[in-house]
């Protein structure tokens, strides 16, 4: 079974995203919570009757059975489309280092796509299929994801069994999933989870089954280099703004003993790991591996048992050293890519600027924390800009509600689809809990001076959205802090106004709508898409003599024209 294709842009499409399709796909059982679901595998993971490449030819193998995560996967009903390219062996960040091709970036094809996992980012991004599975030992799973505008879910080391994968440092290494949303990105992980005892680092985990505080805390790093790209550092001071906004305080951590750890990966003797991993493939065909891939793994040759033991101590310490940041932050907040670089720049320079990329991901894996890579933004020059979510082991379910709320006060479109993200679902894994959606059009939207009346009973942001255009707003005199009145008027007379819809635990309603004041109260409100939800009203009769602000379009639009600046 041949590759697809070799030339990168062949036709104008960048086939080299895929190593082999077959003519149909291996479709999974024909009923399951994922039946229906297209996903591409990485060609490190073995499916059988299709190659497992790990993008070097001469390594090729046909395995006789699928990992145990493509069974798992096709046993809920999804179906295998093709196996994706990578940056050879899982060794980079980049995706330009494959005899297949460089896999280009979905927004601008002179950049790189990030690595290894560089076709399965491509290829859910563009849409050409619902999700993909890749691998993660530095970043591999969430780099990619942040340069393309996608969700890339790095979950506990264990959870997602490894075994059918071919490894790059096996005791760090983990499954990782890529989706346009959370929630996908949350399903997948809810079915392809699970101990195997043919891993001999799967483990039975107990993974938190309550969100996040409402009024959480997220650490940033007291020092972040962005290697000189501006709009990145730009979108990252942005990123901590909106997660103020979700209810949370920043807090300064200090990133020596992280970056301390991320250097050890292949500064130090768990290099050896790596050249261990393929060990009797290189010692045989080291000619065939393409640098600089082939010095990396050779660089691990010549360690001594002592020199590792050293290496893993020295790691232990920095952790218990770096563990107790938890103690001051419940999540911790990072670029998921510092920059972007070109295919070019990659090719010129492919060490240094492969390590810049991974300035904030390869401590991760080695200090066994759970972490979530969500767009943020899409720069000024159309490139994306991605943020990834960190917390100890076990807290995968707690990031990925976390992380969807954070996506969806994005309103960014899903990959390079420019389809919009769908309505935010509860995220699998999280305890049920009895619950009212409430919408709010004033002092209660996000980072607004209300607004903990919302946080602070555990209500959580669903979704920005408009009303249907029958309302007029009205900036009410004399109110502290200032309120905005929505009026109910003929339906089709008034305007669509901005609002925010939270989910707000039954128990707590009751206290949060005894504060309310008059002339403000509760009712229904007609939303854009023809549904209704609870949410502020103001009495028509104390609206009299107010000040019409429905032009604007929303309390917020408001303020800022009133100070003259758009928000």
């Amino acid at each position: 079974m041949q590759p697809l294709c070799t030339n990168p842009l062949a036709d104008g499409l960048p086939a080299a995203a895929w190593i082999y399709q077959p003519v149909a796909p291996l479709a999974g059982a024909a009923s399951g919570p994922l039946a229906g679901l297209r996903f591409a595998v990485k060609d490190n993971i073995d499916v059988a009757g299709m190659a497992t490449t790990a993008a070097c030819p001469s390594f090729s193998y046909q395995p006789d059975y699928h990992a145990t995560v493509v069974l798992r996967l096709l046993a809920a009903g999804a179906q295998v489309t093709g196996k994706t390219n990578l940056d050879q062996f899982a060794c980079g960040l980049n995706g330009t280092r494959s005899p297949y091709g460089a896999v280009p970036n979905a927004f601008d094809p002179r950049y790189v796509s990030g690595g290894s996992s560089s076709g399965s980012a491509y290829v859910v991004a563009t849409g050409q299929v619902d999700f993909a599975l890749g691998t993660d030992t530095a970043g591999s799973g969430r780099v990619p994801a942040g340069l393309n505008n996608i969700v890339g879910l790095k979950p506990s080391k264990g959870l997602i069994s490894t075994f059918g994968v071919v490894p790059a440092a096996q005791s760090v290494d983990c499954l990782a999933i890529f989706a346009t949303t959370v929630q996908l990105a949350a399903r997948v992980l809810e079915q392809a989870m699970g101990h195997d005892a043919r891993d001999p680092y799967s483990r039975k985990l107990k993974l938190a089954d309550r969100p996040f505080p409402a009024a959480f805390r997220f650490g940033v790093p007291d020092r972040l280099q962005f290697f000189g790209d501006d709009l990145a550092q730009a979108a990252f001071r942005q990123s901590v703004t909106q997660l103020r906004e979700l209810g949370g305080t920043p807090v300064t951590i200090d990133y020596t003993p992280l970056a301390h750890a991320a250097a050890l990966l292949y500064d130090s003797a768990l290099v050896a790991e790596r050249y261990a991993a393929l060990r009797t493939f290189f010692d045989g065909r080291e000619a065939d591996v393409m640098e600089p891939v082939r010095s990396i793994i050779g660089g691990g040759c010549g360690y001594s048992a002592a020199d590792l033991c050293e290496a893993q101590a020295r790691l232990r310490g920095l952790g218990q050293i770096a563990d107790a940041m938890w103690d001051r932050i419940d999540v911790l907040l990072v670029p998921t890519a510092p920059t972007h670089y070109t295919i070019e720049q990659l090719r010129a320079d492919p060490v240094t600027l492969n390590r810049n990329l991974g300035a904030y991901t390869n401590f991760v894996n080695l200090l066994d924390y759970a972490a979530l890579s969500v767009p943020s933004a899409l720069r000024p020059d159309g490139l994306p800009f991605g943020v990834t979510l960190i917390a100890p082991c076990g807290s995968d379910w707690q990031l990925a509600d976390l992380g969807q709320r954070y996506h969806h006060a994005t309103g960014l479109p899903q990959g390079a689809t420019g389809e919009p993200l769908p309505a935010p679902q509860p995220i699998a894994g999280l305890a049920r809990h009895a619950s009212v959606k409430v919408a709010v059009v004033g002092a209660h939207l996000s980072g607004m001076p209300l607004n903990a009346q919302l946080t602070e009973r555990g209500a959580t942001l669903l979704q920005a959205t408009q009303t249907a255009p029958d309302y007029c707003l009205y900036a009410l005199p004399g109110t502290t802090p200032p309120k905005p009145g929505l009026v109910r008027v003929a339906p089709g007379t008034g305007s669509a106004i901005a609002l925010e819809i939270w989910d707000m635990p039954l128990q707590q309603y009751g206290s949060f709508v005894a504060m309310i004041p008059p002339p403000l109260g509760i009712a229904t409100l007609a939303l854009a898409d023809g549904s209704g939800v609870q949410g502020f009203v103001c009495e028509a009769e104390a609206a009299a003599g107010a000040q019409d602000i429905s032009h604007h379009g929303g309390w917020r639009a408001y303020l800022a024209a009133q100070r003259g600046t758009l928000r």
